[in-house]
């Protein structure tokens, strides 16, 4: 009896510390949702109860994971076509990329989602939520769900920190070290690369707050019902968001200097034991005598899809390798295929790069399969193409565990100097290995870090304290302009008093040495 009492006792301790918890990540990129996935399942694990929209459904989850679903579009069915031409997109400037894909796409997706019939219905239900987590990707109309339902609101950023939520919480800016996410600099250090980061960013502010979330908001307008008066705007919601964690990890990151609210969680969907391989691709591992080189361009990007002279140049340089190849490539046609070369439409990248034999990763550089490169070790051949790609493999190189090599310059000669390079030269792979190292070394793992303060500020009622007090202060006294120009104005008072007094002690001197001499003068006379 006493058992049974206790028993009760502690489920109703559990029940009582659930909270209602609302999960949105509704953009179809499997490397963004491959992030964000583990966080709604670890919580309904620790038993809230969770909903999630999303367009992949979970098969395998716990009875308090709720899905609603909406379209699996992807950006590049919704914007114009010509942007699903490779050719087309590595040749786009960063302005080019905002304007016609992210915020054209950013807006397009938003409204698919939101006027699903699904998520339509979930909105018209009466339910309330404890915390709103979204996905900081241009889809700010979804943030105005922590409103509706009077609740915290959690962002998640698959990429890393984000200027314009920095310029918007008041965290520190530091534009001499951190590079806008989506911007392609060279020489991020130098004078060209800083100007250049402070201009695009500045472009990137503006166009975003007073166009985008303008745009934004007429979504909200017409397809979020229910809201209660007064309604924030976008911005101010954005402002006073209680938690933002970031795909990020300061031993292969910049460090930076983040207010308590941020938390860095990169390699959140990473475990030290990897689940197994399929038994065809597992043979082909463990028979690489002479090692793997693992190919893949992400899901977005086709490797069948290359231009023609590109496909032959790297299927030239393989077919010549002693090494086996294994590459996604998503066409059932592939030609010139020799015993070296493997392919499939499909590979499991995280468990492929913790295979010992893997010896170099040749990747576009999207940050989900560089961070899975760091965390197993594994050098990496990047062939940016657009995004963010650029910057993550710059940071690769810095630590000298990869080379980039730009796609223009792809072509069979410098392709086969670079992976003999790397195969050969043992500083990559060691380098790999520290960079590894230093990764894993955490006090706590990514996920359960995140667990921690995603509850902490359920708690703690959207845990206001940790927020910046600036926020309090309009952007003229928060940058201590007022301060400066006070001191600026006591400074010319001040020298301009001075100069008074000079001129006038001065000219009094003068004045009395001129007296005294006419004196004399006239006393001789």
């Amino acid at each position: 009896m006493l058992w049974n009492i206790t028993i009760c006792f502690f489920i109703f301790v559990k029940l009582h510390e659930a909270a209602n918890i609302l999960v949105v990540i509704p953009y179809a990129v499997t490397s963004h949702y491959k992030m964000q996935r583990p966080i709604g399942l670890e919580l309904a694990r620790r038993g809230h109860n969770v909903t999630v929209i999303t367009p992949y459904l979970e098969l395998d989850c716990p009875p308090t994971y709720h899905q609603v679903k909406v379209s699996e579009k992807k950006i590049w069915t919704v914007i114009d076509k010509r942007w699903e031409d490779l050719s087309n997109v590595v040749k786009v400037t960063s302005v080019d990329f905002h304007s016609n894909i992210l915020w054209t796409g950013g807006l397009a997706l938003t409204k698919t989602t939101l006027k699903n019939p699904d998520v339509q219905k979930f909105l018209t239900n009466n339910q309330t939520f404890d915390a709103v987590i979204s996905e900081q990707f241009y889809q700010e109309a979804t943030y105005i769900f922590a409103h509706k339902y009077k609740a915290p609101l959690i962002l998640i950023t698959t990429f890393g920190s984000s200027i314009k939520h920095n310029v918007a919480t008041r965290n520190p800016l530091q534009l001499a070290t951190l590079v806008n996410e989506f911007v392609e600099i060279k020489s991020p250090n130098f004078f060209k690369g800083r100007l250049w980061n402070l201009l695009f960013s500045s472009y990137e502010y503006i166009w975003w707050r007073f166009w985008f979330l303008k745009k934004q908001e007429e979504l909200v307008e017409k397809y979020v019902p229910n809201l209660p008066q007064p309604s924030p705007s976008l911005y101010e919601l954005q402002q006073n968001v209680s938690l933002y964690l970031m795909n990020t990890h300061f031993s292969f990151d910049p460090p930076a200097a983040y207010l308590p609210n941020f938390i860095e969680i990169g390699g959140i969907h990473l475990n030290e034991e990897v689940e197994k391989l399929p038994q065809d691709i597992q043979r082909i591992l463990d028979e690489a005598s002479n090692g793997v080189v693992y190919v893949n361009f992400g899901s977005n990007i086709k490797s069948s899809e290359l231009p023609i002279e590109k496909k032959n140049a790297l299927i030239n340089v393989f077919k010549s390798l002693n090494q086996t190849v294994l590459w996604k490539w998503e066409d059932d046609n592939f030609g010139n295929q020799t015993a070296n070369i493997k392919t499939r439409k499909w590979l499991p990248q995280n468990e492929i790069l913790a295979h010992q034999n893997v010896r170099i990763f040749i990747s576009h550089g999207g940050l989900m399969g560089t961070i899975e490169a760091i965390f197993h070790g594994v050098p990496i051949i990047g062939i940016p193409l657009f995004g963010d790609q650029y910057n993550n493999l710059l940071q690769v190189e810095n630590a000298g565990s990869g080379i980039i090599l730009e796609y223009h310059n792809l072509n069979e000669n410098n392709m086969r100097s670079l992976i003999n390079h790397v195969l050969s030269n043992e500083k990559y792979k060691n380098n790999a290995r520290d960079l590894s190292i230093r990764f894993r070394d955490r006090p706590i793992k990514a996920l359960d870090a995140a667990m921690y303060w995603i509850e902490y500020v359920i708690r703690h009622q959207g845990a206001h304290f940790m927020k910046n007090p600036a926020l309090k202060l309009n952007w003229f006294a928060y940058n201590m302009f007022d301060v400066y120009l006070f001191i600026l104005c006591v400074f010319i008072i001040s020298v301009y008093v001075s100069y008074r007094c000079l001129k006038f002690l001065v000219y009094f001197r003068i004045n009395t040495r001129f007296d005294r001499k006419l004196c004399g003068k006239v006393k001789f006379q």
